[in-house]
C-alpha cells in the first residue's frame, strides 16, 4: 500500500474519531462511507469507535457504532 494511500486509511480515521466524539450523526454517516472507500476495514472501524466510547463517553460511543453498522449494513447491501 503506497504511503498516499496510507495517510488516506488514517485521516478517515482521524475523522471518525473526531466527529465520533463530537457526536455529529449526520457527519459520521457520511464518514464511515468514505472511509469504508478509503480501505479502512470494519474491524479497524470498530476500533477507532471503541475509542469513542472509552473517551468521549459511552452515549456517543453508542450512537458511533448503530450509525457505523446501518452505513456497513447499507453497503453490504449493494
Amino acid at each position: 500500500m503506497g504511503t498516499r494511500r496510507v495517510a488516506e486509511k488514517i485521516r478517515s480515521m482521524l475523522n471518525l474519531a473526531m466527529i465520533g466524539a463530537l457526536n455529529r450523526p449526520h457527519e459520521l454517516k457520511m464518514h464511515v462511507a468514505g472511509a469504508l472507500r478509503n480501505g479502512v476495514s470494519k474491524e479497524e472501524i470498530r476500533e477507532v469507535l471503541l475509542q469513542v466510547a472509552i473517551y468521549a463517553g459511552i452515549p456517543a460511543g453508542v450512537d458511533a457504532f448503530r450509525i457505523a453498522r446501518e452505513v456497513i449494513n447499507e453497503q453490504e447491501k449493494t
